[in-house]
This record gives C-alpha cells, sequence and structure tokens, in this order.
C-alpha cells in the first residue's frame, strides 16, 4: 500500500482584496517595519492518501475543486511532501 502526503495550499486569487492580510500588514508596519509592503493569507490542508490504484492528481483536483476552494475568491496548488 503506497500512501503519498499532500499538502493544498488555497489562497485569494490576486484580484481579490485580502482584508486580514491588510490589517496584518497594518500592524506589522505599526511596530516600525514599513519595509513590509503586502502580506497575503492562505491556509493549507495537509492529507494523507493511499494511492491504490488511484491516481493522484485527480483525487487532489476532486478534493480541492469540489471542497476546499471557492473559486469566486480563491485559487489552489498543490504539492506532494513525502511518502507517509
Amino acid at each position: 500500500m503506497e500512501m503519498k502526503q499532500v499538502r493544498i495550499y488555497v489562497t485569494y486569487k490576486q484580484s481579490v482584496f485580502d482584508p486580514q492580510g491588510e490589517t496584518i500588514k497594518e500592524s506589522i508596519q505599526t511596530m516600525g517595519h514599513t519595509e513590509i509592503k503586502k502580506v497575503k493569507v492562505g491556509k493549507f490542508f495537509d492529507v494523507t492518501i493511499d494511492l491504490g490504484a488511484s491516481d493522484l492528481e485527480q483525487i487532489v483536483k476532486s478534493i480541492a475543486e469540489e471542497m476546499l476552494v471557492n473559486f469566486n475568491l480563491e485559487t489552489y496548488r498543490y504539492e506532494i511532501l513525502e511518502e507517509a
């Protein structure tokens, strides 16, 4: 049984305003770090997948697109971290 650890990153699209990122950026600048010009907030999901005869890419795509991502606001990418 082959297991893979996959991390799925979900972030706002470039065209979407990130209010949490903006608030964090302003707080960092208030601390005196005026060199910080942008903060982008996102989330990630670590998923362990038993591949068996299935296709890893199709499994990840299905999970992300049907459950994790709001395509009106967000986009995603993933990376294979290791064999679990």
